[in-house]
């Protein structure tokens, strides 16, 4: 059985850091490009950041360019999103998804507010 679970989330300071996680089960999760969105209340889903199967590319949207960072352990089956220079237009729900195969996480919920 697939699962894609994400965790790190929680409420930040406008400047400050958080570092997501997604663990993957039930498949092999070289075998995918991994991607981060996140979806506010009101707005689209938006893709925020991807990465291949190697981890030897990444991309990023403009609005987090330079702030975020996505990196993948495959030996651990883990993917990450660590996020510096929170702003509060970052607050959305978190979301990992397996490219290849449509997979979905549950989402972690990241709120920057003073």
């Amino acid at each position: 059985q697939v699962h894609l679970v994400e965790s790190g989330g929680g409420l930040v300071q406008p400047g400050g850091s958080l570092r997501l996680s997604c663990a993957a089960s039930g498949f092999t999760l070289s075998s995918s490009g991994m991607n981060w969105y996140r979806q506010a209340p009101g707005k689209q889903r938006e893709l925020v950041a991807a990465i291949t199967r190697t981890g030897d590319v990444t991309n990023y949207a403009d609005s987090v360019k330079g702030r975020f960072t996505i990196s993948r352990d495959n030996a651990k089956n883990m993917v990450y999103l660590q996020m510096n220079s929170l702003k509060p237009e970052d607050t959305a729900v978190y979301r990992c998804n397996a490219a290849r195969f449509g997979f979905w996480g549950q989402g972690t919920q990241v709120t920057v507010s003073s």
